[in-house]
């Protein structure tokens, strides 16, 4: 079935003309008539509607509304930009996994630079690739996605949550599921969250600022790019803290 995403106040409505965006998305797909489409809002609604005699009509709903609540443990992912296409795909996977929030970080060492100036259209970029996520994996929640932050400007966010950074650091720090379990005994509600570093790794002081505030652990015994790392860290804090 066919998912669109729609204001909130559209799911109220039994019949229902598309905003332009929307519209354009059916028109492409190019719905029989009478085949129904999912509205959704992104914040848990969604609805039925059956297409009209043209993809431009007006949609007439199927049913009522329906609501799921938000998840029941909040999870962040703290990522440094990654170049191009890595990063798009980081922002995508993590939507599938049901990531709450994502803030992109810009560290010493990372190699996208982004300008004060671009953070805000960047960011507009990112949240439409998290709504086409959302839309293709059935997700009813969109992650809220912050404009990009500098090092120093993420760490007063990491101070509220219990936060996991795969760090090397001597000694060797425990496995990112035994850290988990062993920091969320008594915590099981989070807020949790999940920081990683940029391709060229944390400079020894920012790893040390984060270090004050987040619990180190191990991804493997393999270097991982910053891409896999984000989604195989998010994908074990998913399962422990939502089990």
């Amino acid at each position: 079935m066919h998912r669109l995403l729609v204001p909130s106040e559209l799911l109220e409505c039994d019949s229902v003309t598309l905003p332009r965006d929307a519209a354009h998305h059916l028109k492409v797909v190019r719905p029989r008539p009478d085949e129904p489409v999912e509205l959704f809002d992104g914040a848990g609604k969604s609805r039925i509607y059956r297409c009209g005699a043209s993809p431009s009509a007006p949609l007439s709903a199927a049913g009522l509304p329906s609501e799921v609540p938000p998840p029941p443990v909040e999870l962040t992912l703290f990522a440094c930009v990654t170049k191009g296409s890595r990063w798009d795909w980081t922002i995508e996977k993590a939507t599938e996994l049901g990531v709450t929030r994502i803030v992109p970080v810009i560290s010493d060492r990372s190699i996208v630079r982004i300008a004060r100036d671009e953070r805000g259209a960047k960011c507009d970029r990112w949240r439409r690739i998290a709504e086409d996520a959302a839309r293709q994996s059935d997700a009813k929640w969109l992650p809220e996605i912050l404009p990009a932050v500098d090092f120093r400007e993420s760490l007063a966010l990491v101070k509220n949550c219990v936060c996991f950074v795969g760090a090397l650091v001597d000694p060797p720090p425990e496995p990112l599921l035994d850290a988990i379990r062993r920091r969320c005994a008594g915590e099981a509600h989070g807020p949790f969250g999940l920081y990683v570093g940029p391709e060229g790794d944390f400079t020894p002081e920012e790893l040390s600022s984060l270090l004050e505030i987040a619990t180190p652990a191990s991804f493997g015994p393999t270097v991982l790019r910053a891409e896999t790392a984000a989604i195989f860290g998010l994908s074990v804090l998913a399962a422990a803290c939502r089990s």
